[in-house]
């Protein structure tokens, strides 16, 4: 028998950072193939969700059964706020998109990092350093000006709301997941979110189905990249505190941008200063910051350190 303490090591920095630079390319990928689904309103928000994570129970059942005892749950209560606020933030993100435009309802979506450094400060005792403040705000400047050109106006109605409340709800989500890789493996992690994901975009899904292939396709796929993202990203939050997971997590609409040129956006001045901006701020931060504190204890940390090598 192997244990998990020898499977996988605890992810160095260097590599979670890698992870969360792979994570942000996956997640934009996801982006795109979200608008794809919904795009002509194909689908609504509900059912993009609904497949989404149908997808990513699946995925992770298969790997449940290819990898037994990987199936490790610990913290039960951290699991379920874990799986319910990550599903939530991701049903409030896709009806916000079917609400408002696109680059509104990613620019409000994606200022989750700024409440999850919030929530870490007093819910896990994280203090950002001077530099990776500064990095996560000069990245936040570069993401505005890539989402909107610099030129968006907001209003408060309903889909700004929902946008709000997915950035909140994704700031609580996050600061789950850093408590819980501890203790608990990054598949059991994202199968309390697939779950929760499916339990709370069911009853937003009973409108009509499509028909039409194309949504079909793009919403499944939209699963299977989804899905290798939040386990990249929830691997490399047990080894990078909540702040500078925050500024790395910044490039995922920058890549979302950049995926979508393929569909014949066009990059405007405004948009490549942007990118440059957001690239800047996260390797600043990334050279000049650093944890604000040591990781939970180190046999904790092993335990929930990947995947087994053998059945036990």
């Amino acid at each position: 028998m192997v244990s998990l303490a020898t499977a996988l090591p605890v992810p160095t920095r260097g590599r979670a950072r890698t992870l969360l630079f792979g994570a942000g390319v996956l997640f934009g990928l996801s982006a795109m193939l979200a608008r794809l689904a919904s795009g002509g309103r194909l689908m609504s928000g509900g059912q993009v969700t609904l497949v989404r994570f149908s997808v990513g129970v699946v995925a992770v059942l298969v790997l449940f059964v290819a990898r037994p005892g990987t199936f490790r749950p610990v913290r039960y209560a951290l699991l379920v706020s874990r799986g319910l606020f990550g599903g939530m933030a991701a049903l409030a993100y896709f009806m916000s998109l079917s609400l408002i435009p696109a680059g509104e309802a990613t620019l409000l979506n994606n200022t989750f990092p700024i409440w999850a450094v919030i929530l870490s400060f007093f819910l896990l005792g994280e203090r950002p350093t001077l530099h990776l403040a500064v990095a996560l705000a000069i990245a936040s400047a570069g993401v505005f000006l890539v989402v909107g050109g610099g030129r968006l106006s907001f209003s408060l109605g309903t889909g700004e709301l929902l946008g709000i409340g997915s950035a909140v709800l994704g700031g609580f989500a996050v600061t789950s997941i850093r408590a819980l890789r501890a203790t608990d493996n990054s598949p059991t992690i994202f199968f309390a979110m697939a779950v929760g994901g499916v339990l709370v975009s069911l009853p937003f899904s009973f409108d009509p189905w499509p028909t039409e292939l194309l949504p079909w396709v793009a919403a499944g796929a939209c699963g299977v990249v989804a899905f290798l993202a939040q386990l990249l990203m929830t691997e490399a939050y047990g080894a990078l505190a909540i702040p500078e997971a925050a500024l790395w997590q910044q490039l995922t609409p920058i890549a979302t941008f950049c995926w979508a040129l393929t569909l014949g956006e066009r990059l405007t001045g405004v948009t490549l200063l942007g990118v440059l901006l957001g690239i800047a701020g996260v390797v600043y931060g990334a050279v000049l910051g650093h944890e604000s504190r040591p990781d939970t204890r180190p046999e904790l940390r092993e335990a929930a350190a990947g995947l087994p090598t053998e059945e036990p």
